[in-house]
This record gives C-alpha cells, sequence and structure tokens, in this order.
C-alpha cells in the first residue's frame, strides 16, 4: 500500500468511526463463527438469547456481527461503506450508531419471530434499513440528503423478492435471513421518515 492509499485509508477511518467499528466487529464476528464451527448453534444461542433474561438487551443486536463466509462478510462490508458512510457524513455518528441499533434490533426480533430458529447472523438487515432510510431522507429533503445511485433501490427491493421466492435456497442451499431483510428496510423507511420531518432544517 502507498503512503497516499494509506493516507486516504486512514482518513476514511477518522472521518468515519461507527461504520469503520460496524466493520471491524463483523471481520471479528466472521472469525468467531469458524472458529465455532462445527456447533455454530450453541454459539448463536450464546450470543443471541442466553443472557437476555437477565436484561442484557444488547444481545438484540450481537447477532447482526456473525457472517457466514467471506462473500457473506465482503457483501455486507461494502454495502454497508456506502450507504453508512453517508448517513455518518451527513447526520453524525451517534444518529448513525442509533439507527443501527434500533433497526438491527428490530430486524433480529422479527427474523427469529417469523422463523423461529436462531441460525442467522450478518448485517443484511442493517443494510436495507440503512438503504430505506436513505431513500425516504433523498424524497423528502432533496436537498439534504445525496441522492442514492440510479438503480440501486430497484436492485435491492428485487434482491429481496428474489430471495423471498426460495430459488437460493433450492438451487445451492443458501439460506436467506429475509424476514430480517424486509423488516429492516421498513424500520428503515420508517425511522428515516420521523427523523426527516422532525429535523428542524428546511430543504
Amino acid at each position: 500500500m502507498s503512503t497516499l492509499d494509506h493516507n486516504k485509508w486512514h482518513l476514511a477511518v477518522l472521518a468515519n468511526p461507527i461504520v469503520s467499528l460496524l466493520i471491524l466487529g463483523s471481520v471479528l464476528g466472521a472469525i468467531v463463527v469458524e472458529v465455532s464451527y462445527p456447533e455454530p448453534e450453541y454459539l448463536l444461542y450464546n450470543l443471541f438469547y442466553n443472557g437476555l433474561e437477565q436484561g442484557e438487551y444488547l444481545r438484540l443486536i450481537t447477532p447482526i456481527f456473525l457472517h457466514f463466509g467471506l462473500m457473506h462478510l465482503a457483501f455486507n462490508s461494502i454495502w454497508l461503506a456506502m450507504l453508512g458512510s453517508r448517513i455518518e457524513q451527513q447526520r453524525g455518528s451517534i444518529h448513525l450508531l442509533l439507527l443501527v441499533m434500533v433497526c438491527g434490533a428490530a430486524s433480529n426480533m422479527v427474523q427469529y419471530n417469523w422463523s423461529g430458529s436462531m441460525y442467522f447472523g450478518g448485517m443484511s438487515g442493517v443494510i436495507y434499513a440503512l438503504l430505506g432510510y436513505l431513500w425516504i431522507g433523498h424524497k423528502l429533503r432533496p436537498a439534504t440528503y445525496e441522492p442514492l445511485p440510479n438503480g440501486i433501490m430497484l436492485f435491492m427491493v428485487g434482491w429481496l423478492l428474489f430471495c423471498m421466492t426460495g430459488i437460493l435456497e433450492v438451487l445451492v442451499g443458501i439460506g436467506v435471513a429475509n424476514a430480517a431483510h424486509f423488516s429492516g428496510l421498513i424500520s428503515g423507511l420508517v425511522f428515516g421518515l420521523v427523523f426527516t420531518l422532525i429535523d428542524p432544517r428546511r430543504s
């Protein structure tokens, strides 16, 4: 890595500390999943369930850091860097962290109650929340929120609907947390709607 590239990377981390920490947490979560194999159910039980009755409600959010394979990790990290950095730059680190915590917990709870299984994880529900947040924000305040790249919302919603058909699971054996994705998108839209409407800035 050249000195110039190193400086750009360093500045990106400093400019987007929450995004950087979320990606780091995802990397660590992927490593934990690999180390726990072949008993990931025990890991998921302890991260998601064990402790909730004692009031350890942070366990509602911990599954977002678990990733199953390099492609899963890379895909979510790229989307997180692209979408999360926009929100962190436009609304601040605390705002992004609140969005991730609320929508991440919501998507995890919906996925568990829908599927009845603890065997899920990943940042995808949060990714869809960020997408919904940015989309509704731009629709309501176009001067405040930059538009998403052309076609990205259509692609992601299309991908969501495609995954909900179950084709991936049948053809290649890939389980997709569709309830987390859908509820993440809805919670992001609601979060974005509320905070855009109460924002004192007008545009």
